[in-house]
């Protein structure tokens, strides 16, 4: 490893997060839709010439993992001039699930190509088969429009036939021209404060500590691992079903530790299924990267150097690998959270006191549209729910939060009944659904919406069937319930479901609680 001074280190770390910090807060300002505003469901990160992620703001874990390989799918796809900027949102290209459109800027110092400012934004509509393009699909075909690594920006001049296009494919075309604008800005607001920073530093300085700070996070994580004891661990979990069909989902894992190095064997898991619940390999790689810098206890950067000292063996067609053109709508959401949970539960095998149990392990996705006739247009929502987290060791589990994978906000009731033709009913914890123990798991959430106008309904969430897990003697949380009260009855929907609604109907979500830490207390006898 490269030595480095202690100092700059650190002042070039704050000052590449920063940056990143700075463009999410021009994007979440700037753009429309309450999934961006309100939710904060986007991420910026910067990343050097080659595609390596330098550095990320504290945003969507799963977003975050994978965008290198966006960044290197535009770079394998194009030649990048002065002030161009590339969109894309294909899975097989370097994307996640098709409502997750990818900005890249480059960024020219002295007409040489040095940085990429580049930011996700997960879109509440991008066409496909229902609103919110989150649909119970076979085929990503279904899923909406799949935008490969396109430049929507050349040397300035926006291409206003290709944002004609994508507009013509989506429900809502005013609130996506204006996210779209917001990742633009919040690209070119990177690229400003990249430029600021070497007019400051100097090129060679800046250039030399965007590599230092790889190597950085690299010993620390290597650091981490041999702290752990060598052996093979092992772990499985399975997802619900996968919205087409009713049979379980397995993913299986071994992780096998060999000083400072991890070899993470997803070989066992199910193959990629015909339902919208295949994760790619850009998805797997986010959970991976994730699991592994929440090891670290110092307070390190996010980037590449995370990916040196592990290997991924994924053979491809699994369900965590999945190929062209299977549908991914939900493999970025769910199976996210289901990697993360069988990664944990096989490190519990090796540092069980550093492993909490199983966190709610979903992010309750809810997609909805129709057409408003007093607004005179369509309108599209996507949001997720929060549940209960896993209690650890040394606390009990916090309750009605987002976990794992997603970082995101619960949206503000104000914002939605703004925005939309129905009205949150009811908001509140499911009380004891956290698994008992010595830490108790937290509670999900209850969140009722009431609907003034028809409307399409998506549902895809887990841990309906499979509760989260408990360790070392916890209870599991209580799973999660999805009931339509409709015509004066109540139906029980699957974990997938996609339906009508009609004014007055009811969609109550019921989120799974966390897992429990260490036996339950003993009741007194009287």
């Amino acid at each position: 490893m490269r030595t480095f001074d202690p100092i700059e280190i650190e002042i070039f770390k704050n000052t590449f997060v920063s940056i990143a910090e700075e463009m999410g807060a021009v994007l979440g300002r700037t753009a429309l839709s309450p999934n961006i505003k309100e939710r904060k469901d986007f991420s910026c990160a910067l990343f050097n010439r080659k595609g390596e992620t330098l550095a990320q703001g504290s945003h969507i874990p799963v977003h975050l993992g994978a965008m290198p390989l966006s960044v290197q799918a535009a770079l394998r796809a194009m030649t990048f001039a002065d002030n161009d900027l590339v969109l894309l949102n294909d899975p097989y290209h370097g994307g996640t699930h098709l409502p997750d459109i990818t900005c890249i800027a480059p960024v020219f110092i002295d007409g040489r190509l040095e940085f990429f400012a580049a930011n996700r934004a997960h879109h509440s509509d991008v066409g496909g088969m229902s609103p919110g393009s989150m649909p119970l699909a076979t085929e990503i075909f279904q899923e909406g429009l799949i935008l490969p690594p396109l430049k929507i920006v050349s040397r300035g001049r926006l291409d206003d036939e290709l944002l004609r296009l994508i507009l013509a494919n989506v429900r809502t075309p005013e609130e996506r021209k204006g996210d779209l604008l917001a990742q633009i800005a919040a690209c070119e607001k990177g690229k400003q404060r990249i430029r600021e920073a070497v007019r400051k530093y100097g090129r060679a300085k800046i250039s030399c500590y965007a590599d230092l700070i790889q190597d950085y996070t690299e010993a620390f994580l290597r650091k981490t691992i041999r702290e752990i004891p060598d052996g093979d661990y092992s772990f499985a979990d399975h997802l619900d079903d996968d919205g087409i069909t009713e049979a379980p989902v397995k993913i299986a894992v071994t992780i096998r530790i060999r000083g400072s190095r991890a070899v993470v064997d997803f070989r066992g898991s199910s193959l990629q299924v015909r339902g919208g619940v295949n994760a790619n390999a850009a998805v797997t790689l986010s959970a991976v990267l994730y699991v592994f810098r929440s090891l670290i206890e110092e307070d390190i950067p996010f980037n590449t150097g995370l990916m040196r000292p592990i290997d991924i063996i994924a053979p491809p067609g699994l369900i965590v690998s999945a190929q062209f053109p299977a549908a991914t709508a939900a493999g970025n959401v769910e199976t996210s959270q289901r990697i993360v949970d069988v990664l944990l539960g096989a490190l519990a095998r090796a540092i069980p006191d550093r492993i909490p149990a199983a966190s709610s392990g979903t992010m309750n996705n809810i997609a909805l549209g129709g057409y408003d006739p007093a607004r005179k247009r369509n309108f599209a929502y996507y949001e997720t729910i929060g549940g209960g987290m896993g209690a650890s060791l040394d606390l009990p589990g916090l309750s009605g939060v987002h976990t794992h994978m997603t970082n995101s906000l619960n949206t503000p009731l104000e914002a939605l009944e703004h925005y939309f033709p129905f009205r949150i009913r009811r908001y509140a914890l499911r009380r004891g659904s956290g698994g008992a123990g010595r830490n108790a798991g937290g509670d999900g959430l209850v969140r009722e919406y009431e609907f003034a106008l028809p409307a399409d309904v998506t549902i895809l969430s887990e841990r309906r069937t499979f509760a989260p897990y408990g360790l070392r003697g916890g209870r599991p949380g209580v799973p999660g319930r999805n009931t339509l009260i409709t015509a004066g009855r109540a139906v029980r929907l699957k974990s997938k479901a996609s339906f009508r609604v009609e004014p007055g109907d009811v969609l109550r979500i019921e989120t799974p609680g966390g897992g429990g830490y260490g036996p339950p207390p003993k009741r007194k006898r009287k």
